[in-house]
């Protein structure tokens, strides 16, 4: 359940990011965006910590090759901010839920 929330997250920001930095139309992605989220897909699916994962951002362990790395952190940086206007509830759910993750890891650690 969790995972595919996230990956419908994952979906709708390289797809809004594909749309305003590579000018695409909507439903409609480059062969990069394609890309990555193919690969956000292969990775999901092979989390080795299935549906008790948190979201990547907040995860000790990082299974992303660098490259990819950065460029979902390019669309995370662009798309994030802009998801409250084209998206509110799930720019909403996302961000309490990432919030309560990282408390909660935080307070694992102590």
């Amino acid at each position: 359940m969790k995972r595919e929330k996230e990956l419908k997250t994952v979906a709708f920001m390289i797809g809004k990011y594909c749309r305003g930095v590579h000018k695409r139309k909507r439903g409609e992605l480059c062969e990069e965006c394609e890309e990555l989220l193919s690969y956000a897909e292969l990775r999901l699916s092979k989390c080795p910590f299935k549906d008790e994962k948190n979201f990547c951002s907040n995860c000790k362990i990082h299974c992303y090759q660098p490259e990819k790395r950065d460029m979902i952190k390019r669309v995370m940086r662009y798309s994030g901010p802009r998801m409250i206007f084209s998206h509110p509830i799930l720019s909403i759910v996302h961000l309490i839920e990432t919030k309560r993750e990282k408390k909660k890891l935080d307070k694992e650690a102590k």
